[in-house]
């Protein structure tokens, strides 16, 4: 597989050539669409193995990594991060490489370190430590689990066998303790017209290739073509029969499940995404499928309501559901669960999804190394138990004073730029200044850390630890049903390196682990710091006010604060810069283009945010000018710190997988994109027109 080396990025992605000197799964992080990340893949393991934090040069920026023969005006990428995209390989177990990689490899082989540190004894009677060595150590012992090869996967067969009618099928879809597949994801989270209150959200699903266009674009023909081998091939490794005749007839299936699916722009939609449907109401809405028997299998007919997010998909979902024949519907489900506890099983299993999920789909090399598999299990069952620890050792005190500091700036730069917003009217920004003014904050870790005594774990039972761990996670989801919100509940664990706002809440969360370089770096040059971090948290303020985030107020209630005529201007700068961003190529890729509606959210997030930290940077400076450092202005390295954090590298495939899959703009084009648009970055290093990044002042999009 091809790496995708991005010296030249710049100029590829605006589909020019470049000079003779110059040298690359579910739309939102919550089933209500309410918590926005700041990046997608961060929870991959990379090949890191020390604990010890590295740091970027002298004052926070990897100078030696800068390309200084670029011309920034031409490629910024390759300015900033050139000799960094030459010189660094892409891990043979990753599929991309770049700055978040770098500290999820410090973050995982902090855990690994934790995890190991836990010896082995009596899960029932020994605490989290305890249930974390035997989820660790079982999927470890390696020679124990060749042994078992299919055993472990009969019990589920033998449930989806003699599941023989459309009615015992729902009753398995329903479910929370399989591996199985199904038409309708079911979620419990905060309700976006009654924020204090938990809510059951219902989502189009059923998909093994992730999006629709992967089944109904020619260009995706090969991927198609493969998927059907995988298919058959993981079901003959089941024992099921007719493996080749029972692919075809679930890809035929998956492929009439893509065509009612909606769009991922659709489904980001909020105005059309909050459809409640009364429990009693369903057998009408959507006929032909058993909604008393699905919600009471889901353990959530306590409830009487689900909010529908794809309101004219369901009823074509349920209608596929009834027409499909009992043979075509079992093997569905037997593949998926096949596939889902492929990776805890014997090595045809997992070599085979390996082989397919990722390296075909997305270029990796190599199978990453068991010990990486081995905690990335621990951590999605038991995230917290070792977050706890992970924030005892690896988050200093004074950090989180040091990012209050940091964020209360960025968000008064906010508050700042609102007031002298020309195009926003009064009514709107009272609106817009309420809803600042609300914003909550969570850094580092919770305060209150999850009961794991209820989940229970074995020894040696690699699957049944698995499917424990996802029935006790939707025990504890379901019974929340109508009960008050947890506001102080986290959506990630401190050892995530991400970021995310979200929007019922009103809240920007950044976990410990993201607070480090070349994020945030105490020591730093403060230029680098806004630029990195503080850009950051521009971000995730600015998804306050996305496209998205705006129809949310200060409450966390989705409601409409704008007047009609703030609410056009908004759109057609956001459509602006919607197009900017669809127009660039990636030749490597022929015809694939950034989607400009799915991932506006996330540009209009690093154009925001990027313009506030930079006030922010100028206000703290007090009306004194900024020092230069190694012939740098204050300026430049801001800008600098902010293409620092999105250096990125990709495989072709993962690369396709991430325009067609993600919500975000690939990394290396997050680098320059925002750039174009604001003011200063011109003046700070001699943009002028003629260069191949030059954007005419009355054509820059300015929104907030």
């Amino acid at each position: 597989m091809k790496k995708t080396l991005l010296t030249a990025a710049t100029l590829l992605a605006l589909g020019l050539a470049a000079p003779a000197t110059a040298h690359d799964t579910d739309e939102c992080a919550d089933v209500a669409c309410t918590q926005h990340w700041l990046y997608e893949g961060a929870g991959d393991s990379g090949g890191g193995d020390t604990t010890a934090a590295t740091r970027y040069g002298t004052w926070g920026i990897d100078t030696a990594g800068m390309d200084r023969t670029a011309s920034p005006g031409a490629d910024f990428f390759g300015f900033a991060n050139g000799n960094w995209a030459k010189n660094t390989p892409i891990p043979a177990d990753q599929s991309s490489y770049g700055s978040f990689r770098v500290l999820r490899d410090l973050s995982e082989a902090r855990v690994r370190a934790l995890v190991e540190g836990h010896a082995p004894g009596d899960p029932a009677t020994g605490g989290d430590g305890a249930k974390i060595a035997a989820v660790y150590r079982g999927f470890m012992d390696e020679a124990a689990i060749e042994q078992l090869g299919a055993a472990p996967l009969q019990p589920a067969l033998a449930r989806i066998r003699q599941a023989d009618t459309h009615a015992e099928l729902t009753a398995l879809m329903g479910a929370r303790d399989t591996f199985n597949v199904t038409l309708f994801g079911l979620g419990v989270s905060d309700d976006q017209r009654d924020p204090d209150r938990y809510t059951l959200y219902m989502n189009q699903s059923g998909l093994g290739l992730g999006d629709r266009e992967m089944y109904l674009r020619d260009t995706f023909a090969p991927q198609r073509e493969r998927y059907l081998a995988y298919i058959a091939q993981m079901l003959e490794l089941g024992g099921w029969t007719d493996p080749k005749g029972s692919a075809e007839a679930v890809l035929a299936l998956e492929t009439r499940i893509a065509q009612a699916h909606w769009t991922r722009a659709e489904s980001r939609d909020r105005d059309k995404t909050y459809n409640p449907v009364a429990f009693d109401a369903f057998a009408a809405y959507a006929p032909g499928f058993p909604w008393a028997t699905y919600f009471a299998a889901a353990g959530v007919d306590h409830g009487d309501r689900a909010v529908v997010r794809q309101s004219t998909a369901i009823p074509k979902l349920a209608k596929i559901f009834a027409g499909t024949d009992v043979a075509t519907l079992q093997a569905w489900q037997a593949f998926h669960a096949i596939d889902g506890a492929a990776p805890l099983l014997s090595s045809a299993f997992a070599n085979a999804h390996f082989e397919f999920r990722d390296k075909f789909l997305s270029g990796q090399l190599e199978q990453r190394e068991r010990w990486k598999r081995g905690v990335a299990l621990v951590e999605a069952s038991l995230g917290e138990a070792v977050g706890r620890e992970y924030v005892a050792l690896y988050f200093p005190a004074d950090a989180k004073a040091k990012m209050d500091g940091l964020v209360a700036n960025v968000k008064a730069a906010m508050g700042a730029r609102l007031e002298t917003l020309e195009w926003m009217s009064p009514a709107t920004k009272a609106e817009a200044r309420a809803k600042l003014a609300g914003f909550g904050l969570k850094i580092g870790h919770p305060e209150q850390w999850r009961d794991y005594s209820g989940l229970q774990v074995a020894n040696g039972d690699v699957v049944g630890n698995a499917l424990r761990s996802r029935a006790f996670e939707w025990d504890y989801r379901r019974a929340r049903l109508g009960q008050p919100v947890d506001k102080a509940e986290w959506g990630m664990t401190p050892q995530t390196v991400n970021a995310y706002y979200n929007s019922v809440k009103n809240e920007i969360v950044f976990p410990a682990a993201i607070l480090q370089p070349p994020f945030f770096d105490p020591d730093a040059d403060p230029a680098v710091n806004y630029g990195a971090i503080g850009g950051v948290i521009g971000h995730e303020i600015i998804h306050g006010f996305d496209d998205q985030g705006r129809k949310s107020d200060g409450a966390g209630m989705l409601r409409d604060w704008w007047t009609a005529d703030d609410a056009a201007k908004f759109e057609a700068q956001a459509a602006r810069l919607g197009a900017q961003y669809e127009a660039y190529a990636f030749p490597q890729l022929p015809g694939m283009h950034i989607n400009g509606r799915t991932a506006m959210g996330e540009n209009i997030g690093d154009l925001g945010g990027l313009t506030i930290a930079l006030e922010a940077y100028r206000r703290s400076l007090g009306g004194k000018p900024a020092p230069v450092i190694d012939g740098f202005s204050g300026e430049q390295r801001l800008f600098l710190g902010w293409a620092q954090v999105w250096r990125t590298l990709w495989r072709d495939d993962a690369l396709r997988q991430q325009l067609v899959n993600g919500t975000h703009s690939p990394g290396h084009i997050r680098a320059f994109a925002p750039l174009r648009n604001i003011d200063a970055w011109y003046a700070a290093f001699g943009i002028k027109e003629g260069d191949p990044l030059y954007i005419a002042p009355e054509d820059r999009v300015r929104i907030w």
